[in-house]
């Protein structure tokens, strides 16, 4: 039930896996609008949407160590309304967030038993961007470790066994008061795994037949032949493949203790990213950052309805624009900060988000081919990352600056979400 491969590969920018271990633990363990169960509840809803076991599982056994139901996690049929009604949400932002729109923002608040409040909502919303985002980065830094059939490992641990990132980095300049937090925060802390695998077993007698399983793994063996390279500019939608196998995760004795079929989390798995409007349709979509910025509109209307969240957002946002990268961009024949503002254009481009004092011939003179193609799909369809793009697109980078790309593509991808998300509230609520 730990974060621990996510602090290992962020642990090679220890400033900034400070400022988001304190975003996680505040966004799941602090004061806030939801109730804890449902914090965790909603971190699998969006998981899933992008099929990373890693997080589903780390959010089940917390789930239920928040005291939730064990039967909601038999599916979204099996889960109150106002909860499930959060599901096209989910779905827009994780893969068209462009098609979010003041009617979806009504739609919940609206007078009913099962409504949200705002303050609610914001949460959520918060919650479903740092999940899907967190999804890209698990993908991109291979942390959705070999956990069975179908599972995926690409790159090794920075440590052995289950020591975990203090412990691993204690002798590398790691500070005692990143040492203090990491040990204090409850996310990385130890779970009471006889009692969680008593009641995950009983939840997979109750949901799942031998013959299921059977037919999954036989889906899954099929999917895996079907999995194809991934164009930079093909236009195609990528479906989420469902048959990518979910194989329980279980110890010596045989118990259960993950997941096993993430489709119960998701309604229209069909439902994935497609290329935003090209440059010769209809330019009314495009989000222009100049008209609503994180910096003037998002940051203040976050923080007034959720308190304290937009500062340690913010806080997260500078943090990984401050990361050190002039290794990356000397290669590159450029400063660093001109190559970090190509790559986050870039991912902001791919979400229809444009910026006016931006050239983005840049893009193509500053990001090789096979760097673009990588960057979209851990952006866009993070679940299609494996192995063998890792090894073509990255030998000219270090371990640390393929870390560095992979969280300028979570803080990228977060605040694209955001914005969308937080600007249909502000038309709402004008």
């Amino acid at each position: 039930g730990r974060l621990e491969a996510v602090t290992q590969q962020m642990g090679y920018h220890p400033q900034y896996l400070d400022s988001f271990l304190k975003t996680q633990h505040y966004l799941m363990h602090m004061d806030g609008p939801l109730p804890f169960d449902c914090r965790h509840y909603i971190a699998i809803m969006a998981a899933a949407r992008h099929q990373c076991r890693y997080l589903v599982n780390l959010h089940m056994l917390q789930f239920l160590r928040a005291g939730g139901d064990p039967q909601w996690l038999r599916g979204l049929d099996f889960i109150p309304p106002k909860l499930r009604n959060l599901n096209e949400i989910n779905k827009i932002l994780a893969h068209r967030p462009w098609l979010i729109t003041k009617d979806h923002i009504e739609k919940l608040l609206k007078i009913s038993e099962w409504s949200w409040s705002l303050a609610e909502l914001v949460h959520a919303v918060v919650l479903l961007a740092h999940c899907h985002a967190l999804a890209s980065f698990v993908f991109g830094c291979g942390c959705e470790q070999d956990e069975g059939p179908g599972g995926r490992g690409l790159l090794k641990p920075l440590s052995p066994g289950n020591q975990c990132f203090c412990e691993a980095t204690a002798g590398n300049g790691c500070s005692q008061e990143l040492l203090r937090i990491n040990r204090k925060r409850s996310l990385d802390s130890c779970m009471e795994l006889d009692s969680l695998r008593e009641r995950m077993q009983r939840i997979h007698v109750e949901t799942e037949s031998r013959e299921e399983t059977r037919l999954l793994q036989q889906d899954r063996e099929e999917g895996e032949g079907q999995e194809a390279e991934v164009g930079v500019q093909d236009g195609t939608e990528h479906h989420s493949d469902l048959s990518v196998g979910f194989s329980p995760l279980a110890d010596t004795d045989g118990e259960v203790t993950g997941a096993t079929n993430l489709a119960c989390y998701m309604q229209d798995p069909d439902f994935g990213y497609q290329d935003f409007a090209r440059r010769d349709e209809d330019q009314t979509q495009v989000f222009r950052v100049q008209d609503y910025s994180w910096e003037d509109h998002g940051f203040s209307l976050v923080n007034r309805l959720y308190s304290d969240i937009g500062h340690l957002l913010d806080e997260k946002f500078r943090m990984v624009d401050g990361l050190q990268s002039s290794a990356m961009a000397k290669r590159q024949g450029c400063e660093p900060s001109v190559f970090k503002r190509g790559i986050w254009n870039y991912i902001h481009c791919m979400f229809g988000i444009r910026y006016d004092d931006y050239d983005y011939a840049e893009v193509n003179q500053l990001l090789e081919r096979m760097l673009k193609v990588y960057i979209k799909t851990v952006t866009c369809y993070p679940e299609k990352t494996n192995s063998e793009m890792f090894d073509r697109f990255w030998k000219q980078f270090k371990h640390s600056e393929k870390v560095h790309v992979n969280l300028l593509i979570l803080e990228a991808r977060m605040q694209a979400e955001l914005l969308y998300a937080l600007q249909a509230i502000t038309q709402y609520m004008i």
